[in-house]
């Protein structure tokens, strides 16, 4: 049938629930369980279970052994040797057998070993290299576990913009329902708002499916079961960027940065093992000493026959000088000369990286703070623009559709702006980590934005 020209408004009724899920999504976060975890607690319960991070502190530590066996080179070696032997001889007739032993106590002190001092010192810078790559564990777990917890809080807003959103639709469309049935509006209404519902299901489903996947992710990570992360406090004010230069960000990775750290230590060791490939021409001097004791059979003129022991001590200087290898040498300062240039380019890229890296990090930043002012505009837009079709449509100037617009319009609102303000937090630290001063504290100006 034809809807009438004059709406009356006897058989409209305000929405009050549907203004009631709006006031608990704006409250979201306010209510929490007991058993939730802060963002800072569940970065600890992961640097105890994720396996990444722990292989890497492994091999941190394999990295120092490593290190520590250069030393070797530079300390005194000690063997002990033994030996024994029978035999048995026929001669005419005659048998005759014999049994010989000896033992050997040697030691040997590097004198001058320049090779081996080397290695000492490129051992040393490798411990560097070893602490950047755990720093660089350490961050990419802070990082990783930011990014799972806000993954989790916006999966649950998502769901629960939905599910307010649903409830909204329902009453929308029992109030279509009952003005056909009365006659003030066109089954049109119906099955607009009977189309949205359906739609908001489907929606619900997959919001819901995602909160779990997002909530086993963050579960593997830390390794506890049915996680329960804080949401922030509602309403929340975003710390201001400081400092608020791009320069400044990029002058804090200059010598700390781990990725710079690593190609200038690399540096340094091709240096070092230029310096080693030269030293092929130089002498090696050592202290050896030997002693050793005996027993075999003797006879001569001054002793009968029988076995004899003899005791044999000796302590002396070894030089060694090396006088043609081939060009085997020449040829390997070549080699190492140009991996030492290639280690100053690698050098140079490593540190290009950093700066683009810090710069495109710091505009992520201002981007992601300049969408939540103007998300949070558009909030307050969306509000009174529903606010506006409700009333329009009890008046009759306005259609249920776009009621129903309307209030899908201020829910994605809201759950874009509760993703922005997670994207802001979570650049921030992306930006400490493109700066290389990423630390566990940066956790807490975060940890303290949490509901308690």
């Amino acid at each position: 049938m034809n809807a009438p020209t004059a709406r009356p408004t006897a058989h409209r009724r305000p929405f009050p629930l549907s203004r009631l899920a709006l006031g608990a999504v704006l409250a979201l976060g306010a209510a929490t369980s007991a058993q939730a975890q802060s963002l800072v607690e569940l970065y600890e319960a992961a640097r105890g279970f994720d396996a990444t991070y722990l292989a890497a502190r492994s091999q941190y530590d394999a990295n120092l052994f490593r290190a520590d066996q250069a030393r070797a080179g530079l300390l005194p070696e000690a063997g002990l040797g033994a030996a024994a032997s029978w035999a048995r001889r026929e001669t005419n007739g005659f048998d005759s057998s014999s049994n010989s032993r000896s033992a050997t106590l040697s030691a040997s002190q590097p004198l001058y070993r320049p090779v081996n001092k080397l290695n000492y010192d490129q051992a040393q810078l490798s411990i560097d290299i070893a602490k950047a790559q755990l720093v660089q564990a350490e961050q990419d777990l802070i990082v990783r576990t930011t990014q799972a917890y806000f993954d989790v809080l916006a999966a649950q807003d998502t769901f629960t913009f939905v599910q307010a959103q649903k409830t909204a639709v329902a009453e929308q469309l029992a109030a279509a329902k009952r003005n056909f049935e009365v006659g003030t509006t066109t089954i049109t209404d119906s099955r607009e708002a009977q189309a949205q519902y359906d739609l908001v299901l489907a929606q619900e489903i997959a919001a819901e499916n995602d909160l779990r996947v997002k909530k086993l992710t963050l579960n593997q990570l830390v390794g506890r079961a049915a996680v329960e992360p804080k949401p922030l406090v509602a309403p929340v004010v975003l710390p201001d960027l400081l400092p608020a230069d791009p320069q400044a960000w990029v002058s804090r990775s200059e010598g700390t940065h781990p990725t710079i750290l690593q190609a200038t230590r690399n540096l340094e060791i091709a240096q070092l093992e230029t310096r080693k490939a030269e030293a092929g021409h130089k002498p090696t001097v050592d202290l050896v000493a030997q002693y050793g004791i005996s027993r075999a059979p003797s006879s001569t003129a001054l002793a009968p026959a029988g076995n004899v022991r003899s005791n044999n001590a000796s302590v002396g200087v070894q030089f060694n000088l090396p006088l043609f290898a081939g060009f085997a040498i020449q040829n390997r300062v070549k080699e190492t000369l140009s991996l030492e240039d290639k280690a100053r380019t690698d050098l140079e890229a490593a540190r290009r990286g950093v700066d683009l890296a810090t710069r495109s990090a710091y505009l992520g930043v201002v981007s992601g703070q300049g969408q939540v002012k103007a998300l949070e505009a558009a909030e307050a837009s969306s509000q009174s623009a529903l606010d506006a079709n409700r009333l329009g449509y009890q008046v009759g100037v306005r259609i249920n559709i776009d009621v129903l617009n309307a209030q899908s319009q201020l829910f994605q609102t809201k759950r874009d702006l509760a993703q922005a303000r997670y994207n802001v937090l979570l650049s921030g630290l992306r930006l400490r980590q493109a700066s290389g001063s990423l630390l566990a504290d940066d956790l807490q100006p975060i940890n303290a934005l949490l509901v308690k």
